[in-house]
């Protein structure tokens, strides 16, 4: 797959109910039956409307990934809507947008929060809010709904239990702890471009100002204590990792698959950088309804609880999940110092000069 773990560049919306008849189908919570967006129509018509068109296609929103499958055989079995995915990269979904406008096969996508802007720059996005709007925070959302995020991911340690004998907490631990990490390639990968971030907001800084995190590395970079090694789960799973840095749910799938007895997953509690997977609707979408009330089901209790199962943190904080399904999360209060990017344009900056200065100031002092 093109994503890492669950998916790519880490790189973590829908009607669960309209009238009565909703509710009783999917259990979702109460709204008016009216959308925001600029078409004025109810979630009665769109529904109407997308069994009409019978099909949704997406890009970048295969099964594997945090639990895809459960939310489109839902479409199937609620609405009689099929479904089809081509898995790409953020960055191909939106080309493959642009350039197919003058004869489209694509109608909804998934790309990292970053990305979100880039496709409304691009003009190749439709707005839709969804009757959930008011439940999603601000930098989680497109002021007019031409993105809009469905689940959360916190770069978080997992550590391996049997080469760790006490897995760190914090940044603190990491670096006083006498075993080696591993960040992933941070000269190309996004999750490990966000990790970088993370530490430098655990020491005060934020999207403009990466320098504590570039300084954090570097003396873990002087010390010996980040490992050359790929942070695949291949390599995990030989034990040639000892502690890595990943997206929680990329870090929560990995412990399932590898045995929760033998690694810990962990945020750091002097801060990391919470970053999402938004939808972005094809302006030029064959089923654009049929797309809008994929978003909107994505955002309902039911396909919040989907994404959950598939380690996704929701986006929602009013869902109640199910104990089995909480239970393959982090507790709440392991967030309560994880901040997300307040403003990506200056991030999207930021990330272009980090290659250099990790090359500069980190690679040259790991063998």
């Amino acid at each position: 797959m093109l994503r890492n773990g669950l998916r790519k560049e880490l790189s973590v919306g829908m009607v669960l109910v309209l009238f009565a008849v909703l509710i009783a189908a999917c259990g979702g919570a109460k709204n008016d039956g009216k959308t925001s967006d600029a078409s004025q129509l109810s979630l009665a018509e769109i529904e109407a409307k997308a069994k009409e068109e019978g099909s949704v296609v997406s890009v970048g929103m295969p099964d594997s990934w945090a639990n895809w499958k459960d939310t489109w055989e839902d479409m199937q079995t609620n609405y009689g809507i099929s479904h089809s995915d081509t898995d790409m990269s953020s960055a191909e979904e939106i080309a493959k947008f642009e350039a197919e406008k003058n004869k489209p096969t694509a109608d909804i996508g998934d790309v990292g929060i970053a990305f979100g802007p880039v496709a409304v720059d691009k003009g190749v996005t439709q707005p839709y809010k969804t009757s959930y709007w008011d439940e999603i925070p601000d930098w989680a959302k497109d002021k007019d709904g031409h993105w809009l995020i469905g689940y959360q991911g916190t770069i978080a340690f997992l550590t391996n239990k049997k080469l760790v004998a006490n897995p760190p907490k914090s940044w603190e631990d990491l670096k006083n702890g006498n075993y080696k990490i591993v960040t992933g390639d941070v000269t190309k990968a996004a999750q490990a471009q966000m990790a970088v971030l993370a530490a430098a907001m655990a020491f005060g800084g934020d999207e403009s100002n990466i320098e504590p995190g570039l300084a954090y590395f570097e003396d873990l970079a002087k010390n010996g204590k980040i490992a050359n090694v790929d942070a695949s789960l291949a390599n995990i799973e030989k034990g040639e990792v000892e502690v890595t840095l990943l997206w929680d749910f990329n870090a929560l799938n990995y412990s399932d698959q590898l045995g929760k007895d033998q690694y810990e997953v962990t945020i750091p509690k002097e801060g990391s950088v919470v970053s999402g997977y938004a939808t972005i609707i094809n302006k030029y979408a064959p089923h654009p309804n049929a797309a809008k009330l994929a978003r909107e089901y994505i955002l309902s209790d039911a396909g919040q609880i989907n994404l959950a199962k598939g380690y996704a943190r929701p986006i929602r904080d009013s869902v109640k999940l199910p104990d089995d399904v909480a239970a393959k999360l982090l507790p709440k209060e392991e967030y309560v110092n994880a901040k997300p990017v307040v403003d990506y344009k200056v991030w999207e900056e930021t990330a272009k000069s980090i290659p250099e200065q990790w090359q500069e100031r980190v690679l040259v002092h790991i063998n």
